[in-house]
């Protein structure tokens, strides 16, 4: 590894880019670069970057979405390695030389745990993913394909070969406006998945975050959606002709199956999934503990009880059930 490109894509984050920036910038690695688009932010963010001006290269876009500005700042940047740095995520100074330890030709991601912190920055929670045991590249690949789920962080908390990113660059529409999500679904399939569990990355949680499912209960179909579009990008990333996509795959994935669940009885009559329902979703809940991953047998029957009884439950039981789950994460 030589140069470490950060590329981090702003909006209306102006509480928190100045921390993203300053850990990018804080990253024990003698080539590091740094590129921050922002995508036509209104809320001062524009003053903030300015502050950073002759140490960052700072492209402003009309608001464009999440996805648009990583294509531009993919673009602009150079490194053979890439991280795209969420602008309320920081990442830790020693993450560079962590990737270095790791690094070969034939890695397309190195994945790292991430923690969760507040709005001031303080540390709350244990790490996540919680590996069992650290997955080697060839687990992460078995899974995907029969399962279509992986053991991953979010964005911030990978870091890819520009090999492969050029493979999937620019990004087009069908993969949704989040960047990350088609570049973590295709990586398995072109190169080496590497887990380094004990460097950790700081992921933001606040009352903006995206990933706040309990906000609306459209939000678990939108998740389905999400993880189909992510699944055909990672296919035809690699020659799969659109309308030979193997969607099986996504009816093994438990992940998967507890936003389908959570999805069909909070909007009923939305089907994200072609072809599911509740009767296919008791079959697959059943066959649930038998596919393939990363969780403990009594991990894979706790979701699956709790599967059957959101599926079983009166309709108005089923969102303390939701709260329930989510809650808890």
């Amino acid at each position: 590894m030589q140069r470490l490109s950060v590329v981090i894509a702003n909006y209306n984050y102006a509480q928190y880019v100045g921390a993203a920036v300053d850990s990018a910038l804080a990253l024990r690695w003698g080539d590091v670069e740094v590129v921050v688009v922002d995508d036509g932010s209104t809320d001062g963010s524009a003053e903030v970057l300015e502050r950073y001006a002759d140490r960052v290269r700072l492209i402003s876009l009309a608001n464009g979405g999440q996805r648009v500005a990583a294509n531009r700042g993919f673009a602009e940047s150079t490194g053979d390695v890439v991280v795209f740095l969420d602008a309320d995520d920081v990442l830790p100074p020693e993450l560079a030389e962590r990737l270095a330890e790791v690094w070969t030709p034939s890695v397309s991601k190195v994945q790292f745990r991430m923690q969760r912190i507040d709005e001031a920055g303080v540390p709350f929670g244990e790490p996540f993913p919680q590996w069992r045991s650290v997955p080697s590249p060839a687990d992460i690949r078995r899974w995907v394909v029969r399962t279509s789920a992986q053991p991953t962080p979010p964005g911030s908390g990978n870091a890819y070969a520009r090999w492969f990113l050029d493979r999937i660059f620019p990004l087009d529409a069908s993969i949704g406006e989040s960047a990350d999500s088609g570049c973590i679904a295709a990586a398995p399939f072109h190169g080496d998945v590497v887990t380094v569990p004990d460097t950790v990355v700081g992921y933001r949680k606040h009352g903006a975050n995206d990933s706040n499912l309990l906000s609306d209960d459209t939000r678990f179909a939108r998740e389905v959606e999400r993880a189909r579009a992510r699944w055909r990008f990672a296919q035809q990333s690699i020659g799969v002709r659109p309308e030979e996509v193997d969607e099986r795959p996504l009816f093994r994935s438990r992940e998967l199956l507890q936003f389908r669940a959570a999805a069909v009885r909070s909007t009923p009559g939305e089907r994200p999934l072609p072809g599911d329902g509740r009767l296919r979703l008791f079959l697959d809940v059943l066959r649930s503990p038998l596919h393939p991953g990363d969780q403990s047998w009594r991990a894979r029957l706790v979701l699956a009880a709790w599967c059957l009884a959101v599926l079983s439950v009166p309709r108005s039981l089923v969102r303390p059930l939701v709260v329930l789950r989510w809650r808890r994460r």
